[in-house]
């Protein structure tokens, strides 16, 4: 697993695209959420450490600029489960981007 504290990136099996962006390994999904609170690259590897956790998760991409946390996992997540993630960092939920 690496962790790239400066971009809030947290990827564990995922792919990158040659854009940098995380890529969803076959039969994965990738899903947008917006968060709130996030101000620097702290705050983004807070969120993405927690996220990271939640089984299934392979890579993670939390930016503050935009409120943006890019998740890409095996099947789809439990909404419940991320929020739950995103409590646990210190930040609030705001839903799918």
């Amino acid at each position: 697993m690496t962790a790239e504290t400066n971009t809030g990136t947290i990827e564990a099996t995922g792919s990158r695209h040659s854009d940098g962006t995380a890529g969803a390994a076959p039969g994965g999904t990738t899903a947008v959420y917006l968060v709130k609170g996030m101000t620097c690259g702290h705050c983004e590897g807070a969120v993405s450490e927690e996220i990271s956790g939640i089984a299934g998760v392979t890579s993670v991409q939390a930016l503050a600029a935009t409120g943006q946390v890019t998740v890409v996992s095996a099947a789809p997540l439990d909404e419940a489960a991320v929020r739950a993630a995103v409590d646990e960092a210190g930040y609030e939920f705001a839903g799918p981007a």
